[in-house]
């Protein structure tokens, strides 16, 4: 259920949701899923920047439940941003109101449930935040525009899979890669042919990188995670875990129906799911072999990444150019390097950054600051800088300064493929490269025109590097999108703070905002 009212100020756009448990056959087998007013996946979000959008949502589900909007940056306003360490989780039978505005943002996202392992079952959907009428976007009008959810899927149900991780075990492999929840031929697009389409290709999955492609046809790229790029073309684009991307794909060929194939990277088993471009006039179904993409080859990927830069002179969510910040030329006020790791605490399997595992604590760590709680945490309970030490468990809260630029290293000294996302924030991706980070790797960073993004990849045995402009106050989640390895500790919180503690910097807490653990019983704001 959707409405618009428009006012004077930006418009606000109601949604209503009831999230329940229900049967679905993704891979051919019945699971119970997530849905969302009874679909799998849930209902896109269309907004446009600046929009209001207040979303009602209703837990059907015998479990706690919340929902957090990847991308979408709650400028000032980390309540809502719907993990553990911001909001209580929505208790069965009840409901919540999340208030979020997409404050100066356009482009591409997602929603997910993020409590427990509720997002191997689902309760995920596409968000796109369009520009507003006069803010010119650096291509025409596309004949449609699609939203193309991909990710890696288990036929287990979402709490075996939690069970499994609780008791100390890794995951096995994926059974499967779905399209808009279906699996092999069972998505399909139709379009007409000589016209140009946009389809946002997000990878809302557990853990596979992703490569996607379309049968004889090109992708022009024109949008990453709300940045508008420079306009390359591709033959097929690695989408890894958390990432979405815009691409234009012009409907150039003879009248018939042609393979979409998306396929794991990095992986021993390659696992493959199609789905179908069907053009209205089409004379001939699916033919030939399917597209066959990358496998295990890292230097494509990584040649690739490098290409993808951002477009100086289009417009973003304003009118001005987005090469207009010069973020090359702003002095790092701190270096923070995060360094992975995997190993066994009590027995029990674990993953850490800087040796520190994430373990919840018993009241959302927003919360906690914002009623001076004490106990529940503790500001620099992690390091800056790799200890090199046994992995442990604590609550780890990283402080930071608001109005910082500081230069994040991420690096990977496993053979795996990392994602890591930053809630609240764009950054910059200045470098990435092979080996192990030092100062002098500096010398190689892309300072003019790097892409702006909220989640980015690091190779095996490699190292990312990004540059932050700490200017949205809050609690922040950074994170593994590899999804056991999130839930198994691996991530923390940045409490970027300002001590004048004004309305200007941040707002206050929500007047509905649900209360748990040592916040039962406090009170918000007078309504």
């Amino acid at each position: 259920m959707f409405a618009i009212v428009a006012r004077a100020e930006s418009p606000y756009r109601f949604f209503t949701w009831n999230v329940t448990y229900g049967d679905i056959y993704p891979l051919g087998v019945r699971q119970q899923g997530i849905l969302i007013n009874g679909q799998f996946p849930g209902p896109d979000i269309y907004s446009v920047t600046n929009d209001n959008l207040i979303i009602n949502v209703h837990n059907s589900l015998p479990e706690p439940f919340l929902i957090s909007w990847n991308g979408v940056q709650q400028r000032r306003n980390s309540y809502e941003d719907g993990v553990y360490g911001t909001t209580c989780p929505i208790p069965p039978g009840k409901n919540f109101t999340y208030i979020l505005q997409v404050k100066d943002q356009i482009g591409s996202y997602f929603y997910f449930p993020s409590v427990g392992f509720q997002k191997a079952a689902g309760g995920f959907g596409g968000i796109r935040i369009l520009s507003r009428p006069l803010i010119p976007v650096p291509f025409p009008e596309p004949a449609g525009d699609f939203t193309v959810l991909i990710g890696d899927w288990y036929k287990a149900n979402h709490n075996k899979l939690k069970s499994v991780l609780d008791r100390g075990h890794r995951l096995p492999s994926p059974d499967g890669i779905l399209i808009n929840g279906h699996g092999s031929n069972g998505a399909s697009f139709t379009v007409e042919q000589g016209k140009t389409y946009r389809f946002r290709i997000s990878n809302v999955g557990l853990q596979h990188s992703l490569n996607f492609r379309i049968q004889g046809h090109k992708m022009k790229l024109v949008e990453v995670e709300g940045t508008h790029t420079i306009q390359t073309t591709y033959s097929s684009l690695d989408v890894h875990v958390g990432q979405s991307y815009s691409v234009l794909v012009t409907m150039d060929q003879p009248p018939q129906d042609f393979y979409i194939a998306v396929s794991t990277r990095f992986t021993n088993k390659v696992l493959t799911s199609t789905g179908t471009l069907h053009y209205s006039n089409s004379a001939h179904p699916v033919s030939g072999p399917v597209p066959g993409g990358p496998t295990t080859q890292i230097d494509w990927s990584l040649n690739q990444a490098r290409s993808i830069r951002t477009n100086l002179t289009a417009s973003g969510p304003r009118p001005n150019p987005q090469g207009s910040y010069h973020y090359g030329l702003i002095n790092i006020s701190r270096t923070i390097k995060l360094e992975s790791s995997a190993g066994q605490v009590n027995g029990k399997q674990r993953y850490a950054v800087n040796s520190v595992s994430f373990i919840p604590a018993d009241t959302p760590l927003k919360l906690a600051d914002y009623f001076k709680i004490g106990g529940v945490f503790r500001v620099g309970s992690i390091q800056d800088q790799p200890t090199g030490g046994n992995i442990y468990l604590d609550t780890s809260v990283m402080g930071a300064d608001f109005r910082g630029f500081i230069e994040i290293v991420f690096q990977n000294h496993e053979n795996i493929v990392q994602s890591w996302h930053i809630d609240g924030y764009n950054f910059w991706v200045v470098g990435m490269n092979g080996g192990v980070w030092t100062p002098a790797s500096r010398n190689e960073y892309n300072l003019r025109d790097a892409v702006s993004r909220c989640t980015t990849q690091v190779y095996p045995k490699s190292w990312t590097a990004i540059y932050v402009a700490l200017d949205n106050v809050g609690m922040w989640n950074v994170r593994s999108e590899f999804w056991a390895r999130q839930y198994l500790g691996q991530q923390f919180y940045l409490r970027v703070y300002s001590p004048v503690e004004s309305i200007r910097d941040e707002y206050p807490i929500p007047k509905n905002a649900l209360l748990c653990g040592r916040a039962k019983g406090k009170h918000t704001r007078s309504l």
